[in-house]
């Protein structure tokens, strides 16, 4: 059930309506990003930081926290850039940091009020700044591709891991989901 990373990225500029204007004002206005992106940051991890699990999950480790700031400052930075023009280089780096979200144990509903957290304080910042609606409208979409890249790493995991142990084919567990689904 392995999704391509470029592929998905395609299929979510379509849906989404990213489109090269966006791309454009998100690359000029990279440095203005860059300024900003530690404070979001701060913003992300303290929002996260008042859920006990949550906080744990950051804490486990020495420095982790630190790494995971330093983490979303490139990763909030590469949402102006592209890295590749949001080709395969970025759809792959997406998809790394949504496996990387399941391995620590941040599921969607932590990183999705997360990330609105971030759109809302990006919002008072493009306000405070000056800048664009059309820029406002690009990072929102920018962020609910990336969003898209977390949430779809949770369930392929959890799908590839039931598929693995039980040795089920992917049409048989994707029967069981809407037989499942259909029932609750």
């Amino acid at each position: 059930m392995a999704i391509d990373p470029l592929a998905f990225i395609d299929t979510l500029e379509r849906r989404i309506g990213f489109t090269s204007e966006d791309k454009s004002i998100l690359k000029e206005n990279a440095e203005w990003g860059l300024e900003i992106a530690s404070e979001m940051a701060d913003h992300f991890y303290a929002y996260l930081g008042r859920d006990p699990e949550m906080n744990a999950i950051l804490h486990k480790t020495e420095g982790r926290i630190h790494r995971l700031h330093e983490t979303f400052i490139q990763w909030f930075h590469e949402m102006f850039t592209g890295m590749d023009d949001w080709g395969n280089s970025y759809a792959q780096r997406r998809w790394q940091i949504g496996i990387v979200h399941v391995q620590i144990g941040i599921g969607p509903q932590h990183v999705v009020p997360a990330m609105a957290v971030v759109v809302h304080e990006v919002g008072k910042k493009l306000k405070a700044n000056h800048k664009s609606e059309a820029l406002k409208e690009a990072l929102e979409r920018i962020c609910m591709i990336d969003l898209a890249f977390i949430e779809q790493a949770s369930v392929e995991v959890a799908a590839f891991a039931v598929l693995k142990e039980t040795g089920w084919s992917e049409a048989l567990f994707r029967r069981l989901i809407t037989h499942g689904a259909a029932t609750m």
